[in-house]
């Protein structure tokens, strides 16, 4: 078992060849670089601490411009928590930088017994389950090499991806719980 931090989970990134798929589960992720920028949402404030974002922004377009796909499914609770409704304010840069994000009830997901934990899946066959401390700081990535783990891995990927609804569509209905905060943003 193999796990990755910093540069080496970052090569992940650059080096799948053709898709990059994640599972997000989580009701908050507490990344540091993100604190001046979260704070900025909740507080309804103009959102202007963003340069932790755009390197990541750079290497979806670049891996978008070379003909790969990046998709996601955020599985999330209705209501969303304060957490999500800031990632889902920030959700319109990752689409015009080329990701495909859907949104998924967390109610329906349990229904379709998807597991509750993140992972990214690149190629259809390389695995990276991701950890996590008790304070939602991102920890590693494991990557996985177990043939059945991949297998199921991917058909989660396809029942999440099947039954979640679009960014641009979830966000019609959503609107009202996203903006709410971000008034002078």
């Amino acid at each position: 078992m193999a796990r990755l931090v910093g540069e080496d989970f970052s090569v992940l990134f650059t080096g799948f060849e053709h898709t990059a798929w994640r599972l997000e589960t989580r009701d908050e992720y507490s990344i540091g670089e993100e604190a001046t920028a979260y704070r900025q949402y909740v507080a309804g404030e103009k959102v202007d601490a963003l340069d932790w974002f755009w390197p990541w922004l750079d290497t979806m377009r670049a891996a978008v411009a070379q003909g790969k796909r990046i998709e996601r499914v955020r599985v999330v609770p209705e209501p969303l928590t304060e957490y999500l409704r800031y990632e889902a304010w920030l959700c319109h840069y990752n689409i015009q930088a080329g990701e495909d994000i859907r949104y998924l009830p967390r109610q329906r997901a349990q229904e379709l017994g998807l597991p509750d934990s993140d992972y990214w899946l690149f190629d259809s066959h390389r695995l990276a389950r991701l950890h996590f401390d008790a304070d939602d700081h991102p920890v590693a990535a494991e990557l996985i090499e177990d043939p059945d783990a991949i297998i199921r891995a991917n058909y989660y990927r396809d029942l999440a991806w099947h039954h979640a609804t679009p960014f641009q569509t979830w966000h019609l209905d959503h609107k009202h719980e996203i903006e709410q905060h971000s008034a002078g943003a």
